[in-house]
């Protein structure tokens, strides 16, 4: 027998959905596996964000200051540096929160701005990285051509592409997202608003945002994974094809910084989003998630300056002068 307040929550519930009343806020429980282990977790974290945009940032202040960097190698550099500050500030403040306290709320509005520079980052990171590899190409398999086709404006010109593709493409996506409707749960089981743990959310159909992103997929992530893979391929046949030993080394020591930040980023990303889904557990899903979120924008920075002595040798000086 139901009571009178029974009814009236029955009625109040029946009224809400009549109206189409939207959850307003989303409860991020992604780390609760990780809750004994939530200090030096989070001492970690808050490690690799500081050292990410200070790294980041001395590389952005070493290209745009000093007259050794404006080579467009080093002008697509910074950008990529540029990108890396803006995936780990989007992601890292809150799941701060979310390692010390368990869980964070997140109001629908600030879930939705997270998943756009997530969304926008990534795919200028790939863009990026598509960029740095042709210049690489270009520098190493016709270098007579390499200063006439890389000349006047043609990097500024270039650098638009990433950044328009990424914001516009990920504008698509958060209108689709935003004309969803969410009436519960309200838990993400992420560390972070990311869009397959939030479309599992939707009391609606979600076909059309999961359409948008797999061509999103296909044309901005596997297309250009495999242009990378084969101007690599004609770089390595170039080097090969070097007769003496100290110009395959020189011409090696150009591209693999690149190499190396392209490795450890499509190396997170198909462990973490084409491994296979038997014995994959969410844990190990969340893991990867945080290592391509906190710690690949801090390997960038120190792969560059490890690889390149250039950067090693003018760091060195500007701390010098700061002391």
């Amino acid at each position: 027998m139901k009571t009178r307040t029974d009814i009236n929550v029955i009625h109040n519930l029946e009224i809400s959905r009549g109206n189409n009343s939207m959850i307003e806020e989303f409860i991020l429980v992604g780390l609760k596996d990780l809750y004994h282990f939530r200090i030096p977790v989070f001492l970690l974290v808050i490690i690799a964000y500081v050292a990410t945009i200070l790294g980041n940032m001395l590389i952005i202040v070493l290209v745009s200051t000093n007259h050794h960097f404006q080579s467009p190698m080093y002008f697509f550099l910074s950008h990529l540096s540029l990108c890396d500050i803006l995936i780990s500030t989007n992601v890292t403040p809150n799941t701060l929160q979310v390692i010390l306290r368990g869980e964070s709320v997140i109001s629908f509005s600030n879930c939705l701005t997270q998943l756009y520079f997530f969304g926008a980052s990534a795919i200028q990171e790939c863009c990026l990285l598509t960029i740095m590899s042709y210049d690489r190409y270009l520098a190493i398999c016709n270098p007579l051509l390499y200063t006439s086709i890389m000349k006047h404006n043609l990097p500024r010109y270039l650098i638009l592409w990433p950044w328009l593709a990424g914001f516009l493409l990920s504008m698509i996506t958060n209108i689709l997202v935003f004309e969803l409707y969410f009436c519960g749960p309200n838990i993400i089981n992420h560390f972070f608003c990311d869009l397959a743990p939030l479309l599992e959310l939707s009391c609606s159909d979600t076909s059309a945002v999961e359409i948008h992103v797999s061509v999103v997929v296909i044309v901005m992530g596997i297309s250009q994974m495999l242009f990378v893979i084969a101007t690599y391929i004609c770089i390595f046949y170039s080097i090969l094809n070097i007769s003496s030993n100290i110009g395959r080394q020189k011409a090696f020591s150009t591209c693999s910084s690149h190499l190396g930040v392209v490795s450890t980023y499509y190396g997170t990303l198909i462990a973490l989003y084409l491994a296979p889904a038997r014995g994959y557990s969410l844990t190990l899903n969340k893991v990867l998630s945080l290592l391509n979120t906190v710690v690949t924008p801090l390997f960038n920075p120190i792969i560059y300056s490890l690889r390149n002595k250039e950067i090693r040798i003018e760091t060195v000086k500007l701390l010098s002068k700061g002391n």
